[in-house]
């Protein structure tokens, strides 16, 4: 590397200036870097200015060092979220997708009455949904001041955490976790920290992991993939040690959000620095991409600045149609009754597993059962030999225990025993041993 091209002098600005190196392709993968004292007596700094750049670049996984071999250029991270082609002939309990049918429609005479405004100078957002969400927000006893738009819950994270963090920070997340939320910690160069968890929500860490975080991702009920929901006991222990840690992002993933039985924390005490993201896909539609979120105004704030520097606003046209989406579903009762199918077959499911002997976690809610299995790969093949395509846990828990994930929400209540009977024959079936 021409050493001539690094600039800065001090830590924070050498190391920048090596990223952008990096970013530029200007040096890639495997590249050595110049010795530490080789490129202080270039730049005319301290040998200690240099390391402490290097261990910045470190800690954002831009660089490696292996003792006398050096520092170089670290491999790109793969930050694509797997996916895997279901054969056709199996029932996708894989997928993860709501049940069509218990979506609202619009007809085509709703569908004529939108309003068709258009033009660079429409950037507001629909007061109807506004409206919608702030009531939303009420009866969870959140917040409702400050709303703010997005396109959907990734996007809010992506911009929480930007705002937020700088590569190589650390973010608390669930054990096991939803996969696109690690691919979008790798894509940030933020490094994931697994939180334990048990039926009562994610565990609380040490007092230093939590004040070393930068930011810690919850999901307050239907945890994909285990079903999970917080405890009123765990919220507040929660909200205790967070108080402590004022300089800890507290994020929020109300999924399931106006599908949920489960009671909603009383008055929870927020921390300085939180945002609550409740996400239109599971009740209105995921190809809506659209999501409504609440915080902190200074957290609400800088995101809604990195949105006007990106895409700007949502399609006021989308915030529409969720608006007349979202009223009518409570209107006509849908809402209601979108809850009660999903809770009905999810837990018909996990009574029928342990009628066949299948004993996996109760309570909960949500599409999904977490079923921890002896042999992953083995199960998944042999539920396959049955017809069934489910989820393989890795891509949740890296380095977890083996487990699969059943997908309820397009399984049919007439089909719920044979399910149960065949997952109790493959778990029986991954235990054999082979020779």
């Amino acid at each position: 590397m021409n050493t001539l091209l690094v600039t800065g002098s001090t830590a924070v600005e050498i190391a920048e200036s090596i990223e952008q190196l990096i970013r530029d392709r200007e040096i890639v993968t495997g590249h050595l870097l110049p010795a530490v004292r080789s490129l202080a007596a270039q730049l005319d700094v301290s040998p200690n200015t240099v390391g402490a750049a290097y261990k910045l670049l470190r800690d954002a996984q831009w660089v490696v060092t292996d003792g006398r071999r050096g520092t170089r250029v670290a491999a790109e991270q793969a930050s694509a979220i797997a996916r895997h082609a279901l054969p056709e002939h199996l029932r996708d309990l894989a997928s993860g997708n709501v049940d069509a049918r218990l979506l609202p429609r619009l007809d085509a005479q709703e569908w004529a009455g939108m309003p068709g405004d258009t033009g660079y100078d429409i950037q507001a957002n629909e007061p109807q949904l506004l409206d919608l969400a702030a009531r939303w927000l009420h009866s969870q006893h959140l917040p409702s001041q400050d709303i703010g738009v997005f396109q959907g819950a990734m996007d809010c994270m992506e911009k929480a955490l930007r705002a937020h963090c700088r590569p190589g920070n650390r973010v608390l997340v669930e054990s096991p976790c939803w996969p696109p939320v690690l691919a979008l910690l790798a894509s940030l160069r933020l490094k994931p920290v697994a939180l334990l968890s048990d039926n009562h929500g994610a565990c609380v860490p040490s007092e230093q992991a939590l004040q070393n975080a930068a930011a810690v991702i919850l999901t307050p009920r239907a945890q994909n993939p285990t079903g999970r929901t917080f405890s009123e006991s765990r919220w507040q222990t929660w909200a205790n040690a967070l108080q402590e840690a004022p300089g800890t992002l507290l994020i929020l993933d109300d999924h399931w959000g106006p599908l949920s039985h489960a009671t909603p924390p009383q008055a929870m005490a927020m921390p300085a620095r939180w945002v609550h993201i409740t996400s239109a896909s599971k009740f209105l539609g995921p190809d809506l991409r659209l999501s409504v979120v609440t915080g902190a105004p200074q957290v609400l704030a800088a995101m809604q600045r990195l949105q006007a520097l990106a895409s700007r606003w949502v399609s006021l046209l989308v915030q529409r149609l969720a608006a007349r989406l979202w009223q009518q579903a409570l209107d006509q009762g849908q809402l209601r009754h979108a809850a009660e199918s999903y809770a009905q077959r999810r837990h018909a499911l996990i009574d029928a597993l342990g009628r066949h002997g299948v004993q996996c976690e109760q309570g909960g809610e949500g599409m999904h059962v977490w079923l921890p299995v002896a042999d992953e790969a083995s199960a998944v093949q042999a539920l396959a030999s049955y017809g069934w395509g489910v989820q393989p846990g890795t891509p949740f828990s890296p380095g977890g225990s083996a487990a699969v994930r059943v997908s309820t929400a397009n399984l049919e209540s007439a089909d719920i025993e044979a399910l149960a009977r065949d997952i109790a024959l493959s778990l029986r079936l991954s235990r054999r041993p082979v020779y």
